[in-house]
């Protein structure tokens, strides 16, 4: 068996896997945007920003996300039950999603999705050019699917599965695969096998090249 074979197999299961993540598969209420701007004036533009591009470059660019994504992402910060932590582990984000109904969250949801795109731009022409060797083509030797195989070539992404990723802060993507990488998010179990496998230079290019994605 070739390693080109092994290595598209390798990202077909990838891709399998990654269709078995608990997404929302419809919006079960009817979004209402005013409403949602107005729960993000108040508790949400601190850290995030009015346009949604985040205050800092810890905090996502939200601008322009799939409403579908951002729904999850809220559900996926507070605690269940049967578990010991959320999914998402982070105190700030579990008081505020905590409060929110399922109608609020939609409505966050879909205000922040409905905001202008606000994009980063790559600073390192080197560690984008590596970034954009392992966007398009994985690292066969490790078992690492090109990151385009489920975000798309521009970083697109796709409704209900998969975030946009395009003009991301570099320091969020950062600290979101380094989260993945030692545990610490728990919300997605394939991001956090590919993690796993990529080297603190690796996801250092990653993040300037999904940063000047367009």
């Amino acid at each position: 068996m070739s390693r080109a074979y092994k290595f598209w197999q390798l990202i077909g299961v990838s891709l399998a896997i990654y269709s078995t993540v608990a997404y929302p598969q419809s919006i079960s209420v009817k979004p209402d945007l005013a409403r949602g701007k107005a729960i993000a004036n108040q508790v949400c533009i601190s850290c995030h920003s009015a346009e949604g591009s985040g205050a800092t470059g810890l905090g996502p660019n939200l601008a322009g996300q799939h409403i579908e994504y951002l729904y999850k992402q809220l559900g996926d910060y507070k605690a269940e039950s049967s578990a010991k932590a959320p999914k998402r582990n982070n105190p700030i984000m579990a008081s505020f999603a905590s409060v929110l109904s399922e109608q609020d969250m939609w409505d966050v949801s879909a205000y922040f999705a409905a905001l202008p795109e606000r994009l980063a731009v790559a600073h390192n022409k080197e560690m984008a050019e590596l970034g954009q060797k392992i966007w398009r083509g994985g690292i066969a030797e490790r078992g690492v699917p090109a990151c385009a195989a489920c975000h798309g070539p521009a970083g697109a992404g796709i409704p209900v599965q998969y975030p946009r990723l395009a003009g991301q802060w570099q320091d969020y993507t950062i600290a979101q695969l380094q989260a993945f990488q030692q545990g610490a998010r728990v919300n997605n179990d394939p991001m956090q096998a590919i993690a796993e496998r990529l080297s603190e230079k690796e996801i250092k290019a990653l993040a300037d090249y999904i940063a000047g994605l367009r």
